[in-house]
């Protein structure tokens, strides 16, 4: 069984057929997911999803692209929803220095505060990391973020930073882009972390793994991550798939 430990099904990419979406997902051997809200919209549609859909759970928390529009009354939200017993992470967040709409002093202001919001409710976070590899690094060893620990989501560094995340206590998710043809850092990072500590991920409708890169992506395409892992690690799918869930559901308290 398999767990997408990042989904945005929550994204209006699925306005029009999220039913048959899930359908394929639970066909394909997803056995649960977490659904990330990362703004006001996407959070709300993320809480409707797990009041409905029992395998779903959340992570709410405020993305770094958006950092600038956040205000007092966003992060006393997100604290209050943390409250819900099927919030299972604060995330995503971190930095992105890709787009600047948003100054990075501001991103990184807003990162620390939800770090610091994570601490107090005693959740993992979620960490989008965007072009400022050192930065994050930096900012998690100052707030002691390995108190809570988490996922380096759509991990794309290399296997020395992945190292370094794994000794703050933070699990290595990777996506799409370790099925990519060139992607050479992801598969060498698949290789070298150990299974214990290794997630797999769509990020969708995002970074759609081959042989379907460039249209949507979704949750059954998991199952493409897995067997790509599963391949350049010498395993079976079977074992991929247990030991990454079990690590999820330790991760996210999932009984």
């Amino acid at each position: 069984m398999l767990f997408d430990t990042h989904a945005h099904l929550n994204a209006e990419q699925y306005n029009d057929d999220l039913s048959e979406v899930i359908a394929r997902a639970l066909q394909a051997g997803v056995e649960q997911m977490t659904i990330v809200g990362f703004d006001r919209p996407t959070i709300e549609k993320a809480m409707e999803l797990i009041e409905v859909y029992d395998f779903m759970v959340a992570s709410v928390g405020w993305h770094p692209v958006d950092a600038i529009e956040m205000r007092d009354a966003d992060l006393q939200w997100i604290e209050e929803l943390s409250a819900h017993p099927k919030v299972r992470a604060i995330g995503e967040i971190g930095l992105d220095y890709y787009w600047d709409k948003s100054p990075k002093d501001i991103q990184q202001e807003v990162f620390r505060r939800q770090i610091r919001l994570a601490k107090k409710v005693k959740l993992p976070i979620i960490i989008h990391n965007r072009d400022a590899t050192s930065d994050i690094i930096g900012i998690l060893k100052e707030e002691e973020a390995s108190e809570v620990g988490g996922i380096m989501h759509c991990f794309s560094g290399s296997v020395e930073t992945a190292r370094e995340c794994l000794d703050m206590n933070f699990y290595i998710s990777l996506g799409g882009p370790v099925t990519f043809k060139n992607a050479k850092k992801p598969k060498e990072v698949a290789k070298e972390v150990p299974l214990d500590r290794l997630l797999i991920e769509t990020d969708c409708p995002y970074l759609t793994p081959h042989p379907y890169r460039g249209k949507r992506n979704e949750p059954a395409y998991v199952k493409l991550v897995a067997e790509q892992i599963a391949e350049l690690k010498g395993l079976t799918l079977d074992e991929v798939a247990a030991a990454t869930t079990e690590n999820a559901k330790r991760l996210f308290a999932i009984n």
